[in-house]
């Protein structure tokens, strides 16, 4: 076999291979002769039909396959010999392919880039620091209680933060519009979840009371006949109900699934989930530091073919959380490349650290990440999950990657500069700013 290796551009590489006619055609002999002996011809008996009329009746299908054989072979026995680590298939430029030639073909791709991870002693990283405190805990429990308000009719006219149950009818001009009624309707002033020209026309209404309110009805409503159109909305007022918060107490506390121990054990629930979230946002901080330096201060030459298939994958995990199922409405590509790029350059830097260091996968990761990932089901499903996981091999190998991953990263703070920074729980989680 003769192979030829030639650099194009880049990453890519243009592989020539010749096999000896001799070697495809011995191939193709041994195989027309295996066929020859169970070969069921019309006119001869099971394995005695002669020769050259099983070489006319397969030879063409025959040496078709040796062909592809031998090419899948060649290729790999060549990859070898070069010592080259393709990122992607090949593309097969055919050469030579006949009978009775040599087999000749050119297999064009990238290879694999050289990563080289040097520049990791002494990453400055400023570690969050924080503790919840009471007052955060008060904070959460009023923003709790706001989650849940309390709403009673009164006998007064309508102001802010009241909620007032509407009729409607929409009129586009003097002609009511089809299936355009609303019955029981909620509004809440001030809220601004509704249009702000409805919210700001009940001020002042009382139940009982009519009233048209004017509207203009933005250009992108889903609704064609509308859509950019100017209204007024017929109103009729059913009811006026005062916004109040709920009393802390055993009533409010079953509603956030603490059936016993009162306020004292929702408190102690809260403080759990808020520890929980402000060590996953510094983690995260952390982390996010940590491989933005490892990746800005490691070069790395991408391959074409990991680069697209990567933005690919983004653009579909987008598409899929937006609700579109048409491949064609795919968003651009255009914004998925510098994440792309970064995405598939980190993962050749980390994968090269697991290899310099001898990185070896701990279980005992992989089962925390799973435990954690139970604690998002009710607890009587907790199980039946946990065994659906382990059972899926695509959902392991994910959590298996974020587990090795975590491991990288530690190695990496093992060799920074770490500033921890003191602050507050809302100024790391941005609570109440949301």
């Amino acid at each position: 076999m003769q192979v030829s290796l030639s650099a194009t551009s880049g990453l890519e590489r243009r592989l020539e291979v010749a096999v000896p006619a001799t070697e495809v055609t011995s191939e193709v002999e041994q195989r027309l002769k295996q066929i020859s002996r169970t070969a069921r011809l019309k006119g001869f008996r099971p394995g005695k039909a002669p020769f050259a009329v099983v070489r006319k009746q397969f030879g063409e299908q025959v040496h078709t396959e040796v062909v592809s054989d031998l090419m899948r072979s060649s290729f790999a026995q060549a990859l070898s010999q070069e010592k080259l680590t393709p990122a992607a298939t090949p593309r097969i430029e055919p050469l030579a392919m006949g009978p009775g030639s040599d087999l000749k073909y050119a297999a064009i791709f990238e290879v694999m880039p050289e990563v080289k991870v040097t520049a990791v002693d002494g990453i400055a990283v400023d570690r969050p620091t924080a503790s919840v405190t009471e007052a955060d805990i008060d904070a959460m429990l009023e923003s709790m209680r706001r989650q849940r308000p309390v709403f009673t009719v009164v006998e007064r006219e309508a102001r802010e933060t009241d909620r007032v149950v509407i009729d409607y009818k929409v009129f586009i001009g003097d002609k009511p519009l089809e299936g355009g009624n609303g019955t029981d309707i909620s509004v809440i002033i001030g809220s601004r979840q509704s249009m702000p020209e409805l919210e700001d026309g009940l001020k002042g209404a009382t139940a009982g009371e009519s009233r048209t309110v004017s509207v203009s009805f933005p250009a992108e409503h889903p609704n064609k006949a509308i859509a950019g159109q100017a209204a007024e909305l017929h109103i009729s007022i059913k009811r006026v109900e005062e916004h109040s918060l709920p009393e802390l107490d055993e009533e409010f506390c079953r509603a956030y699934g603490v059936e016993e121990g009162g306020v004292e054990a929702l408190r102690a629930e809260v403080r759990k989930s808020m520890e929980k979230e402000l060590t996953d946002v510094i983690h995260n901080r952390v982390r996010g530091q940590v491989l933005d330096a490892l990746y800005k201060q490691n070069p790395v030459d991408i391959p074409r073919a990991l680069l697209e298939e990567q933005v690919q994958q983004l653009q579909i995990d987008t598409a899929r959380r937006m609700g579109i199922r048409d491949a064609s409405q795919l968003p651009p590509r255009q914004q998925f490349e510098e994440p792309a790029q970064r995405r598939v350059a980190l993962g050749l830097l980390m994968s090269q650290i697991v290899q310099a260091q001898q990185i070896k996968l701990d279980r005992e990761r992989v089962q925390s990440r799973l435990t954690g990932l139970m604690a998002s089901y009710p607890e009587a499903q907790q199980e039946e999950a946990r065994r659906a996981y382990l059972q899926n091999q695509d959902a392991m190998r994910q959590i298996e990657s974020a587990a090795i991953e975590d491991q990288v990263v530690d190695w990496l703070l093992s060799k920074a500069n770490i500033t921890d920074k003191p602050m507050t729980f809302k100024e790391i989680t941005g609570f109440g700013q949301r």
